[in-house]
């Protein structure tokens, strides 16, 4: 029996975790890790920073719906992975033994790279949907306002650049209406 870990439970990681169950059957074991216990389909997150859809309309969560295709689910982050050794150290303590893994955790957002920018900082993100709220909220603000600046952009090294381009239209027709 050979144990199958899928790192990340998003559009990437849950599909993974769910063919590999559907090809490989009960002979093998499939673990999910993902950091948060809830799946978002971030596509949608431009649709919650302007309100056309909230968070329960894009997440859900994830344990229920794994333990009903008998995939195992550990809620923690990862922090080392020993390839030479097949372990991964997770943020909880836990050492956990693999025979292959699958890394399916999306992009890293540096924020760090243009010093200032980040939802800690001076700028937005819709690349999550605490992103996408936080916006919602300071976009809400500004419509009361009744006028202000918003400038949409991508930052290389820094974020996703897809998502920029589809945000602005999408703000766009949400300020026409």
């Amino acid at each position: 029996m050979a144990h199958i870990i899928v790192l990340g439970a998003g559009i990437g990681g849950m599909p993974a975790a769910y063919e590999l169950k559907d090809e490989l059957g009960k002979e093998h074991a499939i673990t999910l890790i993902n950091d948060n216990d809830y799946f978002q389909f971030v596509p949608s997150n431009p649709w919650v920073a302007v309100g056309w859809r909230n968070r329960n309309d894009i997440t859900f969560p994830i344990e229920k719906y794994l333990h009903k295709k008998k995939i195992n689910f550990i809620h923690a982050m990862c922090h080392k992975i020993d390839a030479d050794n097949s372990k991964l150290e997770l943020s909880d303590g836990q050492t956990i033994e693999y025979d292959y893994l699958v890394i399916a955790t999306g992009p890293k957002l540096y924020f760090e790279e243009p010093e200032g920018s980040g939802p800690e900082a001076n700028s937005h993100s819709i690349c999550n949907v605490n992103h996408a709220d936080a916006f919602y909220n300071d976009y809400k603000k500004l419509l009361k306002k009744g006028s202000g600046t918003i400038v949409v952009g991508a930052a290389p090294f820094a974020s996703c650049f897809g998502p920029a381009y589809e945000f602005a239209f999408i703000l766009d027709s949400d300020l026409r209406k």
